[in-house]
């Protein structure tokens, strides 16, 4: 599990008690993109990203994409898949082409 970084003076860390990932500014959540886990046969082997959203106040400085960078260097690292049902996180995959190819499972 990634530990959280500093990006601009917001926090972006897991928070895997609520299935998510969050941007925190101070005590304020401004941030998060939720995913479920999967595990087909008792163990989990994907972080199915469904939702992804920020804070109208924060849009335009790109807090989306460190967000949904984190997340995924952070399956990454936990040895898991990516599902990308969140229209979010399948647009950056896309445009970020051949950046996690070797992870991702589209959903049919």
């Amino acid at each position: 599990m990634s530990l959280p970084v500093e990006h601009d003076g917001i926090v972006v860390r897991h928070a895997p008690e609520r299935h998510r990932y969050e941007l925190v500014d101070g005590e304020d959540v401004i941030g998060h993109t939720d995913y479920r886990e999967l595990e087909p046969h008792g163990t989990i082997t994907h972080r199915d990203f469904v939702h992804t959203e920020v804070d109208d106040a924060y849009g335009g400085r790109g807090l989306a994409s460190v967000l949904v960078q984190f997340a995924l260097d952070d399956v990454r690292a936990a040895g898991l898949r990516i599902v990308p049902h969140c229209p979010y996180v399948a647009g950056w995959l896309r445009k970020h082409e051949g950046r996690f190819d070797d992870l991702v499972d589209w959903p049919a």
